[in-house]
């Protein structure tokens, strides 16, 4: 990404990745595209076109999406994709490889320091603190739907743009809520026919996390010299975040660590215990994993990860999500309201399971009328019909622009039209449309004000509908 063309400067800050071009070899170092080469027309490193033949996966998803979220009484949210970096820090954490590495920071013209939303939970907890919402009913439902950015290398499943389905219940720290939330997840993916898994956790309250934290440094004392120094400088003061870094040689040692169920609180314990309860009450099935911690500062108690079922250890992550009691409070929420669980979905990493498991998706619906016209004044009059056949509710295509009778029919043939309406200049004359039938070819001399009501008669006979 070139800022140079608005002399937009990434953030010189320890915790901001210097985004120019110079981190990507593959990428041109202007975003000029010199006059005939067109190799230069494409898209930015990381970002994809989401072509028409895709689009009926996008569509399916979305509104899956929305039909689970809207019978569950969510509302829907949408916060900016810019937002002031310092959201994303508190939330996220200074520490976090999202702020160290990932993030798109720049400083406007006005010298505000920015960043585009690397994830949504930090933005809807905002909106619920600026807004006031924690003077609403409490929980407050909030779900949301959109494109994310992460300066990340490109590769399988994983853009610089992305985009994310999420939910969010604000205003309760009930575990009966954790166990909605991973519910709610298992829905959608069963109204996708694509089988998951999905592995639960809990990693306690502040107090549970410390002592954990603890017990886990000195358990890698003695396999200093297998791990890059580095690594664990870097993660000293948030060792859990080791059970996320994706080292092989790492995770094998880790294995046989002590797990974070065993340093839990009394009270975090009873929480997780409650959560467990609730969804085998609510039947859902899930598996313990001790390491799912997530990778941002904000989460406590529940956390837990959507896998694809048979994946392996080397597959992406679906989504995932869990409690973070402590983000609204910091925040300027009220502590009576603090309580909050949600999670997030990778779209793309969706579309991609249900094209790998070849799965049926609804496409566009298919036009049940074509509308050609031979001539100018005809054309005059096919503008009306068409506006008139839509406002009727009837799918339509035509091609205005060709006059010829031949070329418009063999469109209709290739579209699989029922129907084709005809509008010549006899028709013109007699105030008529012909009606061919594109099945058994007949066709049949319509009055023109007529039209309406007898497509609709001919195509409720032509589908069988009993009604």
């Amino acid at each position: 990404m070139v800022y140079k063309k608005r002399s937009l400067k990434p953030v010189e800050k320890p915790f901001a990745k210097k985004l120019t071009v110079d981190n990507d070899k593959n990428q041109d170092k202007s975003t000029t595209i010199p006059k005939g080469n067109m190799r230069d027309v494409r898209t930015v490193r990381g970002m994809k076109d989401v072509l028409p033949e895709d689009q009926k996966y996008w569509r399916h998803v979305y509104r899956t999406a929305e039909s689970v979220a809207d019978e569950s009484y969510f509302e829907r949210i949408e916060t900016p994709l810019l937002e002031y970096t310092p959201i994303f820090t508190r939330a996220v954490g200074e520490n976090s490889d999202i702020v160290q590495k990932e993030m798109f920071s720049f400083n406007d013209r006005g010298g505000d320091n920015l960043s585009l939303r690397p994830e949504g939970t930090a933005g809807v907890v905002r909106a619920y603190v600026e807004h006031g919402m924690m003077n609403r009913p409490q929980p407050v439902k909030l779900w949301y739907y959109g494109p994310f950015f992460r300066y990340d290398r490109p590769q399988s499943g994983r853009q610089r743009q992305f985009h994310q389905f999420g939910c969010e219940v604000i205003g309760d720290s009930h575990p009966v809520i954790d166990a909605q939330m991973v519910a709610l997840v298992s829905e959608f993916f069963k109204r996708l026919s694509i089988p998951v898994i999905i592995q639960v956790n809990s990693i306690g309250d502040k107090e549970s996390r410390v002592a954990y934290g603890r017990a886990l440094l000195d358990f890698l004392k003695p396999h200093k010299h297998k791990i890059d120094k580095e690594l664990l400088e870097h993660y000293k003061k948030t060792p859990l975040r080791l059970l996320d870094v994706k080292d092989e040689e790492l995770q094998l040692i880790l294995d046989n660590a002590p797990q974070i169920v065993d340093y839990l609180t009394p009270e975090a314990n009873q929480h997780f215990v409650k959560v467990l309860e609730h969804l085998d009450e609510l039947d859902v099935s899930y598996q313990l994993n001790p390491k799912i911690v997530r990778g941002l500062d904000y989460y406590s108690h529940t956390t837990f990860e959507v896998m694809p079922e048979g994946g392996g250890k080397k597959l992406n992550a679906l989504g995932g999500g869990g409690r973070y009691d402590s983000l609204v409070e910091l925040f300027g929420g009220r502590e009576q309201t603090a309580g909050a669980c949600g999670f997030a979905l990778g779209i793309e990493r969706v579309i991609s399971q249900l094209k790998a498991l070849d799965l049926s998706v609804p496409g566009q619906k298919p036009p049940e009328v074509f509308l050609a016209q031979l001539g100018d004044k005809a054309r005059q009059k096919a503008i009306k019909v068409l506006h008139d056949l839509q406002r009727g509710g009837f799918r339509v295509a035509e091609t205005f622009s060709k006059g010829g009778l031949k070329p418009q029919m063999e469109i209709a043939n290739r579209l699989k039209v029922t129907f084709t309406l005809i509008i010549g200049q006899k028709e013109m004359i007699d105030d008529t449309i012909l009606i061919r039938d594109m099945e058994n070819g007949i066709q049949e001399v319509v009055d023109s004000r007529k039209i309406v009501a007898e497509l609709k008669k001919r195509i409720h006979d032509a589908n069988g509908d009993s009604n």
